[in-house]
């Protein structure tokens, strides 16, 4: 039976449902993509979205060899990758909090370069340093990949629609799925960031967002330390 001869066509719009719903709930990787897009503009929201999605990516070949598995049948594995995880996240917090102390370089819309402070970065009412690509991109990858719920999902979610006697590249293809639908949303998150760009610049909704991304992802870190499987 082929994939799409059997089951898995009576399971792709319940799964393209769920797989919505996963997507648009907001989490750590809403949360910073929003941060660094209000940073950065559009092409920061972007690239950090990409570093999402291949996360996702990782994690999708990591169960096709069976790393998935193995991560989620080891206490240990999973409690230090939990922890890891966690204290990145409150570390992006920390550092959103410490952005949001400081004074926005006058009318710079999003996504344009910030002029360098004279002074150390840490001094209070410098601007906060613009966001490159490869930092945005690098963010995003680490939040996903710090997130063992992700490899949970490959390995408790999409078995759930997959039939008996389906061919093992099924797996591959709602991965694949999965992954479209990730990167359609964060295009979309990330143009709709630009589009609020004149918002988003204001002095206090740009201090106001990097405030409540920070209590967010301190909030999100703490969540996952006290959290079980």
């Amino acid at each position: 039976m082929g994939c799409f001869d059997g089951a898995v066509p009576d399971q792709l719009l319940p799964f393209l449902a769920v797989v919505a719903v996963l997507t648009l709930t907001p989490g750590p990787d809403m949360a910073l993509v929003l941060r660094n897009g209000v940073r950065g503009g559009s092409s920061a929201a972007w690239w950090t979205g990409l570093g999402c999605c291949t996360g996702i990516t990782g994690y999708a070949a990591a169960s096709a060899v069976g790393l998935a598995a193995l991560l989620a049948a080891s206490a240990t594995a999973f409690t230090v990758l939990k922890l890891v995880g966690a204290a990145y996240l409150v570390h992006l917090g920390v550092m959103a909090l410490w952005h949001s102390r400081r004074r926005p370089a006058p009318p710079a819309a999003v996504g344009a370069a910030v002029p360098a402070a004279d002074g150390p970065q840490g001094t209070a009412g410098a601007a906060a340093p613009a966001l490159d690509r490869a930092t945005a991109f690098r963010q995003g990858l680490l939040s996903n990949l710090l997130n063992p719920k992700i490899a949970l999902i490959f390995l408790t979610l999409i078995p759930q629609f997959v039939a008996p006697g389906e061919p093992a590249w099924t797996t591959g293809v709602l991965a694949a799925v999965f992954l479209v639908v990730a990167v359609a949303w964060w295009r979309a998150f990330s143009l709709a960031v630009g589009r609020l760009g004149p918002l988003l610049s204001r002095e206090r909704v740009r201090t106001a967002v990097d405030r409540v991304a920070g209590v967010v992802l301190i909030g999100l870190g703490v969540r996952v330390v006290l959290s079980h499987r």
